[in-house]
């Protein structure tokens, strides 16, 4: 199944993170505007990976791939310092130096993504009704519960593992080819269940 699954081209990751580190020169807005882009999700309180809250100057920030949440203190665009802390206390934990934002989400909600998605998906279903939560939440730039099954509409092209990883010896036992039909019955049952269900909902021309 994993080798099968189309994955985010590699180069949309080149450039896809920000460096953080005390005394660096971090745009506040540029910060939020990355968050918002890239799945982050604002809450009251930062629980979970993927949140973030902002407190005057103080933002909270739970990014993928660590154990603790980041308290990141600015002094208008400078960035004062960075703490880890406890989620269920909310107390501070320690201090960091530096870490690695990346994103949260396969895909990015920017202008260019956006775009590729709706031109994408009004070739699909064509003229889209107004009632199309989907449609209307990523063309605002919103998140919306279930668009990650739509990923190939947010990319120009997809990949696989074996492009992440070239020049690798694949070996195969006896039951693959069994397992990638399997899959691909799969994947076709969900798609045909999904887009019946959408063109149920669109207005076609």
């Amino acid at each position: 199944a994993a080798l099968l699954q189309r994955v985010p081209p590699r180069k949309t990751l080149k450039g896809s993170s920000l460096l953080f580190g005390e005394g660096g020169e971090i745009l506040r807005g540029k910060l939020l505007t990355y968050l918002h882009n890239n799945g982050y999700g604002r809450s009251e309180i930062v629980m979970e990976p993927g949140e973030y809250a902002i407190r005057g100057g103080i933002i909270d920030l739970y990014p993928a791939g660590f154990a603790e949440p980041f308290r990141l203190d600015f002094f208008g665009d400078e960035l004062d310092s960075i703490r880890t802390f406890e989620p269920f206390s909310q107390r501070t934990s320690g201090k960091c130096e530096r870490f690695s934002l990346k994103p949260f989400n396969e895909f990015s909600l920017d202008e260019s993504a956006v775009s590729r998605f709706r031109a994408g998906y009004r070739a699909l279903f064509g003229v889209v009704s107004d009632e199309d939560p989907l449609y209307e939440a990523i063309s605002e730039g919103r998140t919306q519960a279930g668009m990650e099954h739509w990923l190939p509409l947010f990319h120009d092209e997809m990949e696989t593992i074996l492009d992440y990883v070239p020049n690798f010896t694949i070996i195969f036992d006896y039951q693959a080819e069994e397992a990638a039909k399997s899959r691909w019955d799969l994947i076709l049952e969900c798609y045909s269940a999904r887009s019946d269900k959408l063109l149920s909902n669109s207005t076609l021309i």
